[in-house]
């Protein structure tokens, strides 16, 4: 049987038509990508992700963007209003903090698979820092690697109950970022030991996730050319020495942080070590190149992806008004001190 395309393609709208459903049916990517532009009410969105299945023929896993806060895809009024990550847990208090991230992200664990969505962009194993740029700083969960891991294991255990799968992000560690990736390139100017001590902890702690993405950012003390999406050395430091074994997803290829064309950029990080590009803006062009560039997924990569849709499993049970009630005590309790 030969392998899907080492892609995550996004779509152009809400619905497909059938020139791009029989574009996606030969670029057969290994999955696909939503954002706000192809989302509208529940019933529209659960139609949009069956005609995703259907283009390529198979239950490809479909991702979203749902951390809560300001990088939300799904919002009101179908769908839950949620804080930034790093407002709820300054709220709720550090005792509560994972508490309250489970319950958040088992929430929306299964207001996604309501809709056909089966993985999220998240837990973020960023560290939050003064310095770390706005774009980022709020999507934290902490601010030293014991706390991050600890929360962002929690996020990933809610996701993993409510039948969705986490995407660790953005390996390994872009915190320290001062730009915004989606402008421009941030460089993490610290010692190999500063970054194995602090930004990299996190990441080692959560290796054993299925899914992780990769960060945007240069490194100089592992590559001082190249960004980690398109570094060997750092890919390699991110397997070897961090010990991630999970399928290692590019960040969107279409970002600034990255200069020359999809296509070129798609190989790069490929030949680097990632195991899938991901595309996220929907220009079929772009797409194509990028799937051309990416080829299909290799052994290796291919063995990592059926490892990680082996972990997609039905929702377990769950009280939501219950959860919402815990939850709403929780961030009550610590707003009051």
């Amino acid at each position: 049987m030969t392998a899907p395309g080492a892609t995550i393609l996004g779509v152009a709208g809400p619905h497909l038509p059938r020139d791009e459903a029989a574009f996606l049916r030969d670029a057969d990517p290994w999955g696909f990508i939503l954002f706000a532009r192809n989302v509208e009410t529940p019933a529209q969105l659960a139609r949009l992700t069956a005609d995703l299945r259907a283009a390529v023929g198979r239950e490809a896993p479909v991702f979203v963007d749902q951390e809560g806060g300001r990088v939300a895809r799904l919002r009101p009024p179908a769908w839950r209003d949620w804080l930034p990550p790093l407002d709820q847990v300054t709220r709720t208090g550090p005792r509560a903090a994972a508490r309250g991230l489970w319950l958040r992200y088992r929430i929306i664990a299964q207001e996604l698979r309501a809709v056909g969505i089966d993985g999220n962009c998240a837990p973020l194993a960023d560290i939050a820092a003064a310095a770390t740029h706005p774009f980022l700083r709020n999507r934290c969960y902490g601010g030293d690697p014991a706390t991050v891991a600890e929360r962002g294991r929690a996020v990933a255990e809610a996701c993993l109950a409510g039948g969705v799968l986490p995407v660790l992000k953005h390996i390994p560690g872009h915190g320290r970022a001062t730009a915004d990736s989606h402008e421009a390139l941030p460089v993490a100017g610290a010692s190999l030991a500063d970054l194995t001590a602090w930004d990299f902890a996190p990441f080692a702690a959560l290796a054993d996730l299925p899914l992780a993405m990769t960060a945007h950012m240069l490194y100089p003390a592992l590559d001082p050319q190249r960004p980690a999406t398109l570094s060997a050395a750092v890919i390699g430091h991110i397997r070897r020495s961090i010990g991630f074994r999970g399928l290692l997803m590019t960040d969107d290829i279409s970002m600034r942080a990255l200069s020359g064309p999809p296509g070129a950029l798609a190989a790069a990080a490929i030949r680097a070590g990632c195991d899938v590009v991901l595309h996220c803006n929907g220009d079929r062009t772009e797409m194509a190149a990028v799937a051309a560039a990416a080829g299909r997924l290799s052994p290796a990569a291919a063995s990592r992806a059926d490892q990680a849709l082996a972990r997609r499993r039905a929702p377990g049970p769950i009280d939501i008004a219950g959860a919402e009630a815990e939850l709403s005590g929780l961030l009550s309790a610590g707003s009051n001190g």
